[in-house]
């Protein structure tokens, strides 16, 4: 999302390295740029102007500490006016005693709202709550059908009643339902409009009168940009929100909305929306926005969505098994399997410090990690354990029963072998003499990845998509299990 405004802060940092003292000349120049790539971005022109003005007035005249080069003073100084302007963090929800506490959906038609209320639903199962979703949402043809199918996938309850009965009276009764059934959440998905008008402001009003939720929170499209904070300042004139949850977040947006949203509104922005699938809301942390943004990328993130998906034993297991080079493809095809259940490759490598604005032209296919498993799984067991068996002949029969190329079969197990190599020679290792060999390697792509090549060209992907016919194999091996 915010690739342009990433490169902008990369090179405003680049021109002030090397300088012994910020000056007002050199940081008024840089922020030019800076104030442009804002614009840009969409970012409301209230906000651009009193971000930079902060920036402006905390830089100039800041002497360069004995440790740090004026590039990095003038990163600490943009990251905390970053946090300052999407912040503070609050993505928590209270909680009511007694229960159920009621937690009302709105939003304009398109934004996700429907289905951020499974995404919510499914949040609140994480954190061990028993939600109910009610489908208030009488006005836009098939939503009742839709909440009810995101209820089933996540597992939840959904409350509805025939269409010719009111929203405010179904709020109103799911309620009492959630009462006498022991869910401590409802979550009441509204109805939207394509746009604001007094109709759909008169039924939220009357909503919020009748039933007075706990929490309001409000649904954004972050790809609207501007449009996103007017209705954001329309809704909380009228209902006076307690968050705004912004959706679409992984797209290719300019990303205004989400640098604008709480400066304009005041309200906190409580999560993101990084995906279609169900598990794909985030908590906002602004830090790590920022971080983000700045090229840093965002570790923490990275961290906790592997803690969802490796157990720790597992992940203890695999550990002995790399330092001492015993692991297999069998148990490279697992790991990668967990992987992919985090997000979509490009998503999480984004996520490393510098590699955002790496990748930004850079195509990862998913087919291609399709590709990875179909070789892996046409592998007899011993191949498995032990790759170095595998002859011209197999590899030719490996290729036939994947739907692959031999060279793709030769890839995958070259790839496998050096990286295994490497992680023997690691454990024995410092960590300044893994440091060193780390470096010593140079950008030989990624082990393992058939068809990517190295991370800076994205030809060699393109020239070997899965053929239909090679797809449907895929899909039959599957079936059988094999």
């Amino acid at each position: 999302m915010f690739d342009g405004l990433s490169e902008k802060f990369s090179s405003l940092f680049r021109n002030l390295s090397g300088k012994g003292k910020i000056t007002e000349s050199n940081v008024r120049q840089a922020m030019e740029e800076v104030r442009t790539a804002l614009l840009e971005a969409d970012v409301h022109v209230q906000v651009v102007q009193s971000f930079c003005d902060r920036v402006i007035e905390q830089a100039i005249g800041s002497h360069v500490l004995a440790s740090l080069e004026p590039g990095h003073q003038m990163v600490k100084i943009v990251f905390d006016q970053l946090v300052q302007l999407i912040g503070p963090a609050d993505s928590t929800l209270f909680y009511v005693d007694p229960p159920p506490t009621v937690i009302m959906m709105c939003g304009l038609q398109g934004s996700g709202k429907t289905t951020t209320c499974g995404k919510l639903a499914l949040y609140l199962k994480s954190k061990g709550k028993n939600p109910l979703l009610v489908a208030a949402d009488t006005q836009r043809p098939a939503a009742v059908d839709q909440l009810a199918t995101l209820a089933d996938q996540v597992g939840v309850p959904v409350y509805r009643e025939d269409s010719g009965n009111g929203p405010v009276q179904i709020c109103r009764r799911s309620v009492d339902f959630a009462r006498a059934n022991g869910r401590d959440v409802v979550i009441l998905d509204t109805a939207g409009r394509l746009h604001i008008d007094e109709a759909l402001m008169a039924e939220l009003r009357q909503i919020n009168q009748v039933v007075r939720p706990h929490q309001i929170l409000l649904v954004v499209d972050a790809m609207v940009g501007q449009d996103a904070v007017n209705s954001a300042r329309a809704f909380n004139s009228q209902l006076e929100l307690d968050g705004v949850i912004l959706t679409k977040f992984d797209s290719d947006t300019r990303g205004g909305a989400a640098l604008s949203v709480k400066e304009i509104t005041g309200k906190p922005i409580k999560f993101l929306g990084v995906g279609e699938k169900l598990a794909m809301l985030e908590e906002f942390h602004p830090d790590r926005v920022a971080q983000r943004i700045l090229g840093m990328g965002d570790v923490l993130t990275l961290v906790e969505k592997a803690q969802q998906q490796f157990d720790a034993q597992e992940a203890e297991k695999m550990q002995e098994k790399i330092s001492k080079a015993t692991f297999t493809l069998d148990d490279f095809l697992q790991q990668m399997r967990s992987f992919r259940k985090m997000g979509p490759m490009k998503q999480l490598l984004g996520l490393l410090p510098g590699a955002g604005s790496a990748l930004k032209d850079v195509d990862l296919p998913e087919e291609e990690l399709d590709r990875t498993e179909a070789i892996i799984q046409s592998m007899t067991r011993r191949e498995k354990e032990s790759p170095d068996v595998i002859d011209g002949g197999r590899r030719r029969r490996i290729a036939a029963g994947s739907g692959t190329d031999v060279r793709d079969v030769s890839q995958l197990i070259k790839g496998f072998m050096t990286a295994r190599t490497v992680a023997r020679k690691l454990s024995g290792m410092s960590m300044s003499q893994r440091m060193t060999m780390m470096r010593g390697m140079g950008d030989g792509g990624i082990p393992g990845m058939t068809g990517m090549g190295h991370m800076g060209d994205a030809a060699p992907a393109k020239q070997h998509r899965l053929s239909p016919e090679q797809k449907r194999k895929l899909r039959d091996k599957r079936r059988r299990g094999k």
